[in-house]
């Protein structure tokens, strides 16, 4: 059946548009459509955008922060690491799964409809890896996850762990990983940095490092990783996430590595919930953010996302998969708040996320891409991000995942209606 969706406000457009939708295609999106046979919705002038993509998860951690044995008594990174290698063996495929789920309904219930996670193969069974392929099938229709062969405590910190992630890859992770700052000496960082490289060609991958994630500015993984990815011609398919000490060096070494990025095409995720919660946990006054250069790294073109990290885990007591949420609390932290960047700021939650997954050719809102959209409680981008607007309606290739009501407040004072 074809659907025309009308009055739609499109971030770019001068005007009100109308969205053409037959067989999960975009047919056509135009001011004034006219089509025989759809079913017309009105939108009534509500902004629409690309649905929400939330670039970094760890769906199987999420809501064990409150197991035994688990509680993270610094907030610090490293604790939490710890805490989560003393108490994740007792779980399993079914526990593992029905906790996902439910944080795949909270994600998706607030816009999300691509997940990336990272799943710890950190673990000779490969149980939550095992666990996430099997969910990634089963869900396929409401969300697109992909999964990251991730070894949380280390490549060679962990016996046998260069293996297991290449194992994971087998079975069909979509993504190397790696968290070089936790290898035991700088020296096996670098290793592991050349191993993911050499992996993701290898099995045509894409990669994805927590990468000095940690105030020390010593930490300078993501130099090595942008240097292999240029030199393999994968920049625009490999990222850096967290990438906290690139906030912490010295001004001459940040920009000289921003041109650097730029020439290779290197993406970069922020989690500025989590990290403003873990870093700078050392620092008496002042206080360090803990995030990377967000605003430098989009000023210099380099691609920057947003995403939520963690729910409810070892590491992050909170979140709750609302990707406006930390579109809020980025900008804020990130001091890029001028109407410009204001105006586009859904960007690091939308776009540069479908970039960030090298899922651009099916992504966006254009004739001929999976009519796949969000409609928001907001006729503008600003008033979205002003009113943190909810999502009114959520389309997935051209199927409706829900719809909601707006909001109605019933008083007897007219200015309060």
């Amino acid at each position: 059946m074809k659907k025309l969706y009308r009055n739609a406000t499109l971030i770019d457009a001068k005007a009100p548009q109308d969205l053409l939708v037959e067989e999960g295609k975009f047919t056509a999106i135009a001011p004034h459509i006219e089509a025989d046979a759809a079913e017309t919705i009105d939108l009534g002038g509500r902004l629409v955008v690309p649905p929400y993509v939330d670039p970094h998860l760890h769906l199987d951690y999420v809501y064990t922060a409150r197991g035994e044995g688990a509680t993270n008594g610094t907030g610090t990174l490293f604790e939490g690491i710890q805490r989560w290698s003393e108490t994740k063996a007792g779980a399993s495929s079914e526990e593992i799964k029905r906790r996902a789920r439910q944080a795949v309904r909270e994600e998706v219930r607030a816009g999300v409809q691509y997940i990336r996670t990272h799943a710890d193969v950190t673990d000779p069974s490969l149980t939550a890896l095992k666990a996430l392929l099997e969910l990634r099938e089963e869900l396929k229709d409401i969300v697109t996850i992909q999964i990251v062969s991730f070894p949380q405590e280390g490549m060679y910190a962990y016996p046998h762990g260069a293996e297991l992630v290449e194992e994971g890859l087998r079975l069909g992770a979509d993504c190397v990983g790696g968290i070089p700052h936790y290898e035991l000496a700088r020296e096996f960082g670098e290793k592991s940095v050349h191993k993911a490289v050499e992996l993701a060609v290898k099995y045509d991958k894409l990669i994805d490092l927590h990468c000095d994630e940690t105030d020390d500015d010593q930490s300078r993984f993501v130099e090595l990783l942008t240097a292999l990815a240029y030199m393999e011609g994968i920049g625009e398919r490999t990222t850096a996430s967290h990438t906290c000490s690139l906030g912490s060096v010295n001004n001459a070494y940040a920009f000289r590595m921003m041109a650097n990025f730029r020439r290779a095409g290197l993406n970069f995720i922020s989690c500025p919930t989590e990290n403003i919660y873990l870093e700078g946990r050392q620092d008496s006054y002042p206080k360090r953010r803990g995030l990377t250069r967000v605003k430098e790294l989009l000023a210099a073109g380099v691609n920057v996302c947003f995403a939520q990290d963690s729910i409810e885990d070892p590491w992050y007591p909170l979140g709750n998969g609302n990707m406006m949420n930390i579109l809020d609390h980025g900008i804020h932290i990130c001091q890029m708040m001028s109407f410009a960047e204001i105006d586009h700021a859904l960007d690091l939650i939308t776009t540069n996320g479908a970039r960030t997954l090298h899922i651009e050719d099916t992504y966006g809102l254009a004739p001929g891409k999976d009519a796949s959209f969000l409609v928001l409680d907001a006729p503008s981008p600003f008033e979205a991000i002003r009113q943190r607007a909810g999502v009114l309606r959520s389309v997935r290739r051209g199927e409706e995942l829900f719809t909601r009501v707006p909001a109605q407040t019933r008083s007897k004072y007219d200015l309060l209606a």
